[in-house]
């Protein structure tokens, strides 16, 4: 069988579906419509779908001709509340916006069901499609797993995969991956400084809260560049810092918050003690009270080195050996496919989807209101999607034949 073929030849429904589900966006854990369309896009494929209790996923079965293990196929429906601003016909209209491609994502992977349904007599084992909600910050991967996804067909799957569309960066329908760390972890630091409020006039007779506040902005970059390995790096970036509301008045309270992320699970142990400490270091010499929360939220995304290796020498194999380009360093944004791939070994690989006459390296990036992705792109991902899961099957049941 040829895959790819076979997905070239649904391009037109394909497009049509990512262009339905670009214009109703929805952000979160609840997307109703968006479940809806992927539900009509699935019916009548020999799939055993369920839908999520807490969330509005959908998991979907494909049972193999004959038994053997499972392999998971991921893909995220969420959208972002970005303003769409790229003058697509079929743009948002509201206040909500596909702006990172997830909309490609969950038809590639609706597409892969359609080819691997049609090609359900040449599997050995079953496929468990992961149509999850939720990923931009809600947690959506871990809410599945916590609802059974991983069990979904009777046993854990050998393997997981997922795709994830750039819109700059990398030219169209080039595949890009590596072993080890490729997503940083995702954290938040709340930090709350207490003084006693005054006029700005009498300084000495209040505890401003304002530069003990900075000194700790200043202080967490210092202590990330000057605490941490140059190569096992860290990022601390202060987004909001919120104070005071008038020039002449001292206030009582000054609040920042910062992301924090890092590449390895011993760097964020040392985070999760070490920004705090800065911080409570800091009101202490100035005789404040300070509360300062570290919550974690998505952990480092770690392919598995033999899973990488495996879904490189499937793009080269099924697709031609240009179209895959090894990504030599990690990228510092996070994923919740972090959460699978810490459960069971696993591959993310990323697909450049520059718009046409655009160059990658000034293409507006994932979650600008102005990205857009090259839907050409979209029946190489569905045909990646169903090439791993075969190939991996086929391996996997070789090896328990040998073996058994």
């Amino acid at each position: 069988m040829n895959l790819l073929d076979d997905a070239n030849a649904l391009s037109d429904d394909l497009t049509h579906l990512r262009r339905r589900l670009h214009a109703v966006p929805e952000v979160g854990l609840d997307l109703p419509r968006t479940q809806e369309t992927v539900l009509a896009a699935l019916d009548g494929l020999p799939l055993d779908v369920t839908t999520g209790d807490s969330l509005t996923s959908v998991t979907a079965v494909l049972r193999g001709a004959t038994p053997g293990p499972t392999v998971l196929l991921r893909g995220d429906m969420d959208a972002l509340p970005v303003a769409e601003r790229t003058g697509l016909p079929f743009a948002a209209p509201e206040e909500r916006m596909h702006a990172c491609g997830h909309d490609l994502h969950t038809t590639m992977l609706a597409g892969a069901a359609r080819l691997l349904a049609a090609h359900r007599d040449r599997l050995a084992g079953d496929v468990l499609f992961m149509f999850q909600p939720g990923e931009e910050g809600y947690d959506g991967a871990g809410r599945m797993l916590a609802e059974g996804v991983l069990d979904a067909t009777g046993e854990r799957p050998v393997a997981a995969y997922a795709l994830h569309v750039m819109s700059h960066t990398y030219p169209t329908g080039v595949f890009t991956g590596r072993g080890g760390p490729l997503l940083a972890s995702s954290n938040v630091l709340n930090v709350t400084v207490r003084g006693a409020g005054g006029h700005g006039s009498l300084p000495h007779r209040a505890k401003d809260p304002i530069p003990a506040a900075c000194e700790m902005v200043t202080a967490l970059q210092t202590y990330a560049t000057r605490a941490f390995d140059i190569f096992d790096p860290v990022v601390i970036t202060v987004g909001t810092f919120r104070a005071g509301t008038a020039t002449n008045i001292i206030p009582d309270t000054a609040t920042f918050s910062a992301t924090v992320r890092s590449f390895s699970a011993a760097s964020l142990a040392r985070l999760r003690d070490g920004t705090v400490a800065v911080c409570q270091g800091i009101a202490a010499a100035h005789g404040l009270e300070v509360t300062a929360e570290f919550n974690e939220q998505y952990p480092v995304t770690v392919n598995d080195a033999a899973e990488a290796t495996f879904a490189a020498d499937t793009v080269r194999e099924a697709m031609g050996e240009e179209r895959y380009v090894p990504l030599e360093n990690p990228i510092p944004g996070a994923e919740d496919f972090s959460r699978v791939v810490d459960e069971i070994p696993g591959a993310m690989v990323f697909l450049g989807a520059t718009p046409v006459g655009a160059a990658p390296e000034s293409a507006p990036a994932n979650h600008s209101p102005l990205a857009t992705f090259d839907e050409s792109v979209l029946p190489a991902g569905a045909a990646l999607y169903a090439e791993l899961a075969v190939r991996r099957l086929a391996t996997a049941t070789a090896t328990a034949a040998a073996t058994g």
